[in-house]
């Protein structure tokens, strides 16, 4: 099934405890394309700025991302500096300067248009909308927003979610989008309110997937060393459409697989500074990866004591 992404490609500039790194490859197009990419070929509909390195753009087509959607135009590439905490959990903006992103109008290629499963990056949900409309027949339409748009542009995206399938939100998000401070009573609310199905990620607490009436949880891998959460959750939405993708398979039970796909591709994001750990690792590293999620999780009830439970 194609797979096609609609986002921003920028450059970040980022300060941790553990390091910093600067005009390093980012955007949500970028690291959902990263993280798809090792799964399923990716179409991505971007812009960037005429002082744009050209070798990082060439990396990423040479991991079965069309990059024909993305256009260079004459002006400042989109760029963010943020600062985070001790802890990896707040993080401060010092910078943001839009450039050739403040006037993204997305284009959808003709040879994109039929794509089956779009992801629609945080952008104004007006331009979603419009990306929506040049989009033929989708099978599967997932997006991604923030509390900017859910507080200044709330009538349009309850507009979108009556055409999306998948919200992907954090927990925050999803809070304030409902007004209840539960995440499983907001996550009904929000799947009340248009879309299929919802995923709320809780960061280091893991995510959660309601669909059909059902909840399902996935916890955060363990890892010993985080550097750098952004991207995650861009990562981890790469990683969820991608096996879906790769697998053309939308039942319940591949929607739970495409949740720990997403949730190891999070893992590996975080590893280290930028896309670099993506440039690391290939299939082989993902599927040990989701079997350590199977072992984590996986637990029998003693048969000798069932029928005390029943």
């Amino acid at each position: 099934m194609s797979l096609l992404v609609v986002g921003s490609v920028a450059l970040d500039s980022v300060e941790t405890p553990f390091g910093s790194n600067s005009d390093a490859l980012g955007g949500s197009a970028v690291y959902f394309s990263y993280a798809a990419s090792i799964l399923h070929p990716v179409q991505v509909v971007g812009v960037v700025g005429s002082d744009f390195p050209q070798e990082p753009l060439d990396e990423l087509a040479a991991r079965s991302v069309d990059l024909s959607g993305v256009e260079r135009r004459e002006g400042e590439s989109f760029r963010w500096k943020g600062k985070y905490s001790y802890d990896l959990q707040n993080r401060e903006t010092l910078d943001t300067r839009l450039g050739v992103f403040a006037d993204f109008e997305p284009r959808i290629p003709e040879a994109f248009r039929d794509a089956k499963l779009v992801f629609l990056g945080n952008i104004d949900p007006e331009l979603q909308l419009a990306v929506l409309d040049q989009i033929h027949e989708p099978t599967l339409v997932a997006c991604d927003t923030m509390n900017y748009w859910i507080s200044s542009k709330r009538d349009t995206l309850l507009e979108l979610m009556r055409r999306i399938d998948v919200l992907l939100v954090n927990d925050a998000e999803a809070r304030e989008l409902s007004g209840d401070w539960n995440v499983y009573r907001a996550a009904r609310w929000i799947v009340d309110a248009g879309p299929r199905m919802v995923v709320i990620k809780q960061g280091g607490f893991g995510a959660v997937l309601y669909e059909g009436g059902r909840l399902f949880y996935i916890p955060a891998y363990p890892l010993d060393d985080v550097f750098d959460p952004t991207g995650a959750g861009d990562s981890f939405a790469g990683g969820f459409m991608g096996h879906l993708a790769r697998t053309d398979d939308l039942s319940p039970d591949n929607l739970r697989r495409a949740m720990v796909y997403g949730s190891a591709m999070g893992s590996f994001a975080v590893e280290r500074f930028s896309v670099q750990r993506f440039t690391e690792i290939g299939p082989a590293e993902v599927t040990a990866r989701v079997r350590e999620f199977s072992e984590l999780v996986r637990f029998d009830i003693e048969p000798e004591h069932a029928h005390e439970l029943g």
